[in-house]
């Protein structure tokens, strides 16, 4: 059963403790019932989350001040939530049952309460691209910084420019930081993050705990990246986007994404290339996959009849519905620009709908961990319980947000997968340690 602590449902905190029996594990004259490790979204909401049933809560983080990658975050304005959710585009190489059942713990109208709730954010819906941003001009400033206040308004503590080198889950001071006396804590939770933009703090540290403690970790990769190559006739189409179906690969390693493609003057961006880029990523050079396109996401069909017969050239019956910059340089590789189309030839046909429906884009790499919005791999989800995230090998410490081995899609999902599983490790952890 959920014992709820905020949004429709809630239960005073005393409540829950009551019936679920909490009791203190560390006094607050020699420790803390929960440390937190890393000030990201689901570190915060961890913290938060364990406070608010309860428990004394350290925060700490590497940086002068938590939460800057949500700074970034949407280049700057935060997007926050997703409209909707479908776990189904979510990417991991755990079970995608167990990834499900941690994602839908927490419905996300919930979530959304917490944040216009406790937290005091004010949300508005982008219906067009179905995400949820805040109302004001702050941004994710102005996210961070409700985070934060609401973080002090619960107790949480808050310590930055704290380095946490390695968890000892058998000696009494168990969070050891690079310099200074370790912290003595009953529970601790890795919130650490992925190895992307590594300069807001997230520096993969926290998988070489994990390590540590004996946990595998599956391989990672940089997500959500941009992808790079292409021709300088490609470059020069920097700026158009159109919607497009773009697959990755062949088989059941397949990955296919339709949305919103965009030409850069390195090589090719926008949702649809990001959400499915890490295929590129993960691949060997030698084994590196077909990135294929069907411009306007047409069929044959569709074009066949655009190609038809008639007066005029391939060039203007083209026109009139691909970008004309496009067309041209389509059929400038193809050495069709200026032919009629009462003079195209069967086979000049069947390569011109190739190019259409089945274009081979000219990829080079994917974008690294620098650029990448989230990491791919992690802590396996079968090495931790779904419903605390406790580390099935160590039970005082648990896992959340970047960390694990799932990501989702641009759009709010990975702060949703951040906002629900902190609370889940935020709960876990306080569960045997509220005052």
């Amino acid at each position: 059963m959920v014992h709820r602590l905020y949004g429709p449902g809630a239960r005073p905190a005393f409540v829950v403790r009551a019936r679920l029996g909490y009791s203190s594990c560390v006094t607050k004259k020699t420790g803390y019932d929960v440390v937190v490790v890393g000030g990201g979204p689901s570190g915060m909401t961890a913290a938060y989350s364990a406070a608010k049933a309860g428990a004394d809560v350290l925060l700490v983080d590497s940086r002068p001040t938590p939460g800057e990658k949500i700074l970034l975050s949407g280049g700057g304005r935060c997007n926050v939530l997703p409209v909707a959710v479908d776990p189904g585009a979510y990417v991991t190489d755990s079970s995608s049952h167990t990834l499900r059942k941690i994602l839908l713990s927490w419905p996300l109208e919930e979530v959304r309460a917490f944040l216009e709730g406790p937290i005091g954010l004010r949300l508005v819906d982008q219906k067009r691209t179905g995400k949820v941003f805040p109302v004001g001009p702050g941004g994710g400033a102005e996210v961070r910084d409700a985070f934060i206040v609401a973080l002090k308004r619960s107790g949480v503590r808050i310590r930055g420019n704290c380095r946490v080198v390695d968890i000892s889950p058998d000696e009494r001071r168990r969070v050891v930081v690079e310099s200074g006396p370790g912290i003595v804590a009953a529970r601790v939770v890795l919130a650490t993050g992925g190895t992307s933009y590594p300069r807001t703090g997230s520096d993969g540290s926290g998988f070489g705990i994990a390590r540590r403690l004996g946990h595998s970790v599956s391989p990672l990769y940089p997500a959500l990246v941009p992808l790079y190559g292409g021709s300088e006739a490609h470059h020069s189409l920097a700026g158009l986007s159109l919607r497009v179906r773009l697959s990755i690969g062949e088989g059941k390693g397949r990955v296919s994404s339709t949305g919103d493609f965009l030409f850069t003057h390195r090589g090719y961006s926008g949702p649809v290339v990001l959400n499915a880029a890490h295929a590129v990523a993960r691949a060997k050079l030698v084994e590196a996959p077909s990135v294929r396109v069907s411009w306007l996401d047409r069929e044959s069909a569709d074009w066949d009849l655009v190609l038809s017969p008639g007066p005029g050239t391939v060039r203007a019956a083209l026109a009139k519905t691909l970008p004309g910059r496009l067309g041209d340089v389509l059929l400038d590789e193809l050495g069709l620009l200026d032919v009629e189309r009462s003079a195209l030839r069967r086979d000049d046909r069947a390569r011109t709908l190739t190019a259409l429906v089945d274009y081979e884009l000219p990829i080079e790499r994917a974008g690294g961990f620098g650029e990448a919005e989230v990491t791919g791999g992690g802590v396996p989800l079968g090495e931790v319980l779904p419903r605390t995230l406790a580390s099935r090998l160590v039970p005082t410490v648990f896992f959340c947000g970047e960390v694990l081995d799932a990501f989702g899609p641009i759009g709010g999902c990975n702060f949703l997968w951040a906002f629900v599983t902190g609370r889940l490790a935020g709960l876990g952890a306080s569960s045997g340690c509220a005052s």
